[in-house]
């Protein structure tokens, strides 16, 4: 019997995915862990294995194909002694039949006008169509970012609002402007072309995810900002005593290694700010799970050092190192992105002073590390010069009092300028 090989689910996140590169041909023998496919996700692109034996009696989805769902059958495997030419073709697609004549003038029951494929088939999936309505957007006027032009949920979401529901969003005493203005404001901006030379560049899954997370973090989750300035001088000094011990196992620790450590730290020692927002509850940490953000071709991604707390700075800085090279050629399992109980991102390396991260959803903190670099300082009670860093703590101020979190920005700032605590 034919065995169909679906769209599996790479994170517990996928819905969809694209099926990047086949690794088979129709015709070719797999059996059990033999790699099929390559399939990109929101994070990253991954290896699919076969878990049965047989023969590719045929490719049903051509690869380079984006919006592949979850469930859809990719390819049919024949089974030994099986004639894969008899192998299960493609299901038929279930295409609407026009009306009869005697019944054209019979009044439209959906008021959301539906653009339609050759044959009449339906262009939008069910959940996209029924967020249309909701929201008032007119799917005739709309092209689908799906498979073959299919009008999707992302679609909807990133349309603009219909006239109906700005006008009720409106106030009743505005000036007559007032709807046209609720779009401009609420609405992503429609791509214009004023004549300069440009290039239309497709979204990856990855800045797909990136876009809408971020917008996710600014639009539901209030933002406080704590910045503190600490002198790295006796960091560095360790740092480089370390490595020189450390050289001969082949370690070599970076400062952000001994950074992630002591926010690591420093959330352990205030746990109010090791936590969540979870609607009518708070989630408490009783671990610090770390996720570093890492620049990758076309996005970020942020690897997790899990119980980073208890972990020596070696072991961090030889985790760190492996995570970072397998994050830049996609090659992360999912349980080793996605989780983590706080963020660190630094920008030192490219010069930038300070700035303020965005929250990662669902965590509630983020340090934001800016570079070091020499600056007038008050060291004792004498103006000197110091290697001096800026560190912002971006909160999530419905998990976070302001005060737990200066006091996480205390610790981190004791945690760099006296290191050898990070040792104990």
């Amino acid at each position: 019997m034919a065995i169909d090989i679906q769209m599996p689910a790479l994170s517990p996140t996928m819905e969809e995915g694209t099926l990047s590169k086949w690794l088979v041909k129709e015709g070719d023998l797999v059996r059990s862990g033999d790699l099929l496919a390559e399939i990109e996700t929101d994070k990253a692109t991954m290896e699919f294995e076969a878990i049965d034996e047989g023969t590719i009696a045929k490719i049903m989805v051509p690869e380079g194909t984006d919006g592949v769902k979850v469930g859809t059958v990719i390819a049919v495997i024949a089974e030994e002694g099986e004639d894969s030419s008899l192998a299960s073709a493609p299901k038929p697609e279930v295409r609407m039949e026009a009306a009869p004549k005697a019944r054209a003038a019979a009044p439209q029951a959906d008021p959301i006008p539906v653009s339609k494929s050759q044959g009449g088939r339906m262009k939008a999936s069910p959940l996209a169509r029924r967020l249309a309505e909701q929201k008032g957007v007119d799917l005739a006027s709309m092209t689908g970012s799906g498979p073959n032009g299919r009008i999707v949920k992302a679609d909807i979401d990133g349309a603009k609002l219909g006239a109906a529901e700005t006008a009720a969003k409106a106030p009743e005493a505005a000036p007559a402007v007032a709807p046209a203005a609720a779009v401009l404001a609420l609405a992503p901006a429609a791509p214009q072309d004023f004549g300069s030379p440009h290039e239309a560049v497709k979204l990856s899954n990855m800045r797909k995810t990136i876009a809408r997370r971020l917008t996710e973090a600014k639009q539901t989750v209030p933002h406080i900002y704590l910045t503190v300035d600490m002198q790295l001088d006796n960091l560095l000094k360790l740092r480089g005593e370390l490595n020189a011990a450390l050289s001969a196992q082949g370690v070599k620790l970076s400062v952000n290694d001994l950074l992630i450590k002591a926010l690591a730290a420093s959330l352990m020692q205030v746990p109010e700010c090791n936590v969540q927002f979870a609607g009518d509850t708070l989630l408490k940490f009783s671990r610090a799970d770390i996720s570093v953000a890492v620049s990758i071709p076309g996005g970020l991604i942020t690897p997790i050092v899990i119980n980073a707390n208890i972990k020596g700075v070696g072991a961090i800085a030889t985790e760190m190192k492996d995570l970072a090279a397998r994050a830049k050629d996609g090659k992360l399992k999912p349980e080793e992105y996605q989780g983590g109980t706080a963020s660190l991102s630094n920008m030192g390396m490219f010069g930038i002073k300070q700035f303020a991260a965005v929250i990662n959803p669902p965590q509630a903190m983020i340090m934001a590390i800016g570079a070091g670099e020499k600056r007038p300082y008050i060291v004792g009670d004498a103006l000197g010069v110091a290697t001096v860093m800026s560190a912002t703590g971006s909160f999530d101020h419905r998990a976070v009092d302001g005060a737990d979190g200066a006091r996480l920005m205390q610790a981190f700032k004791s945690f760099v300028e006296a290191p050898m605590g990070l040792l104990a």
